[in-house]
């Protein structure tokens, strides 16, 4: 059931904005308004850490006994996945994600708390090796308060990502979530209060009245106060870019999981198929908003006009409409500034001599809502403004090349890559590139499904739903080493 107004969850309980203003939020699917949310501004922020500096001095989270702390991640776990409908519908509501697939990503942000569980308990068990002279153990404690920045694309599964290992390691949280996306976050103050998370350890301030720097005024405060010891962001790289500057100035830890085109070089030897079916699905599957979505796709002069084909063929039959009908593949896109964006940016592609070979309209039959059919822009120049930009959109962009020098120096050329996948039969040639192509991933002959993904083995690798490298509770903590002497060691004696 949605709430008439989404509220500030501070200190374990519903607060209202200390503006006492309140914004609206509308259904993509139909762009009436369906909840009113409250205005998160500084001195929001501040009671907030408050009540997590209060939750970490004097609760009992960050002292708790290992195995009742993963017991509770453990029952977190659990009550997402008896909640995966609320949590689908929810996304439906924020970013349009079509229900079959934010049921998807709920499983994998259950997968990520049992991780953090997991992983939480074998580390109170590790133990260094006996250095020279005597043993020598870890000693870790909770960093201190996180402050979280979370985008509105795939909202609960990011939230679930940045809160989890903070909680494995004992911090207390400040939850800021985008503003387009407010019930996921509801939903996961919930929830983890229904888990036994003790009062004050999660809490969550809500978006901005400045709808054109959204979260601007509580996500600025969560950056520069002095009570936050770690930063978590998860967003577009821009935005990442800036906050990456704010935190330095603030002398603050900072983690970014950024978003941005991913290149998909598509050679002539490759299965054609599955290069296809690969980069559609990377394009267009949870709404074209996956951090690591193959917006831009690269592909040899003797197949480019083939390719173009399919992937137009195949796009036109993809089932756009309302996110809770479980035959949609694609659903609207969060809000109308997004839409007229996207909008204007694939007609500026057609000006700029890019040609419509899919999509790029509203689908007929859907007069309401921000929906835009999944969109083929061929012929795509790298000169054009839009050939390198993210897109986080159901938009797709063809260009061709000819030789392997080229197709590096175009997959280079993307802004902010976050992935890349080759395609090709030759893998002395993919050995080539992977080195010169400037992305931390990078996938050969594959889509990157969950169970793929090029992370660290660790602990909880290959689980289903989600991986050791979604957990980095390192980063949440903070280590000492100590040494105890075994013997009677003498010091090196100065001025004898």
């Amino acid at each position: 059931m949605v709430p008439e107004t989404v509220s500030h969850f501070i200190g374990g309980r519903h607060a209202h904005s200390s503006l006492r203003k309140t914004y609206g939020v509308t259904d993509p699917a139909t762009g009436k308004e369906y909840a009113q949310v409250e205005v998160g501004m500084g001195a929001d922020v501040n009671q907030a850490v408050l009540a997590a500096r209060a939750a970490l001095d004097a609760g009992p989270w960050p002292g708790m006994a290992t195995p009742d702390r993963a017991q509770i991640l453990h029952g977190i776990a659990d009550a997402i996945d008896a909640r995966a409908g609320d949590i689908a519908a929810a996304e439906a509501l924020g970013p349009g994600l079509p229900v079959t697939q934010a049921t998807e990503q709920a499983a994998r942000a259950g997968g990520v708390f049992r991780v953090a569980a997991d992983l939480v308990t074998a580390r109170a068990g590790t133990a260094e090796a006996c250095a020279p002279g005597g043993p020598r153990y870890l000693v870790a404690s909770p960093a201190g308060i996180a402050g979280l920045i979370t985008p509105w694309r795939n909202p609960f599964l990011a939230q679930a990502r940045a809160l989890a290992p903070a909680l494995a390691a004992g911090c207390t949280v400040v939850l800021k979530p985008d503003e387009w996306a407010p019930l996921p976050a509801a939903l996961l103050a919930e929830i983890t209060t229904a888990a036994g998370l003790p009062d004050g350890v999660l809490n969550i301030v809500h978006g901005s009245l400045h709808r054109r720097a959204p979260g601007a005024q509580a996500r600025d405060a969560l950056i520069a106060h002095p009570g936050v010891a770690r930063l978590w962001f998860e967003g577009e790289a821009a935005t990442g870019r800036q906050i990456m500057l704010d935190a330095a100035t603030h002398r603050k830890a900072l983690s970014t999981r950024p978003a941005g085109s991913s290149p998909c070089l598509i050679f002539a030897d490759a299965d054609l198929d599955q290069a296809t079916d690969s980069a559609l699905f990377g394009a267009f599957a949870l709404n074209g908003q996956r951090r690591t979505a193959t917006s831009t796709i690269l592909a040899e002069r003797p197949v480019y006009d083939t390719l173009v084909g399919r992937l137009a063929q195949q796009a036109d039959r993809i089932r756009v409409g309302d996110p809770s009908d479980p035959a949609t593949q694609l659903g609207p896109l969060p809000h109308a500034e997004h839409y007229d964006r996207l909008s204007s940016w694939v007609r500026l592609g057609i000006r700029e001599g890019a040609w419509l070979a899919a999509g790029g309209r509203r689908p007929a039959g859907l007069a309401e809502g921000n929906y835009l059919g999944a969109t083929v822009l061929a012929d795509v120049a790298p000169s054009m403004p839009i050939f390198a930009e993210p897109v986080c959109g159901p938009v797709v962009r063809v260009t061709p090349f000819d030789t392997e020098d080229e197709a590096i120096s175009l997959a280079n050329a993307v802004t902010d890559p976050t992935a890349a996948y080759i395609w090709t039969a030759d893998l002395q040639r993919a050995h080539r590139l992977v080195p010169a192509i400037a992305s931390a991933s990078i996938w050969v002959n594959s889509h990157n499904s969950p169970d793929r993904e090029p992370a660290v083995a660790s602990l909880g690798a290959g689980r289903p739903g989600a991986d050791a490298g979604d957990v980095p509770i390192d980063f949440y903590a903070r280590s000492r080493t100590v040494l105890i002497a075994a013997d009677d060691t003498p010091a090196p004696r100065l001025g004898a």
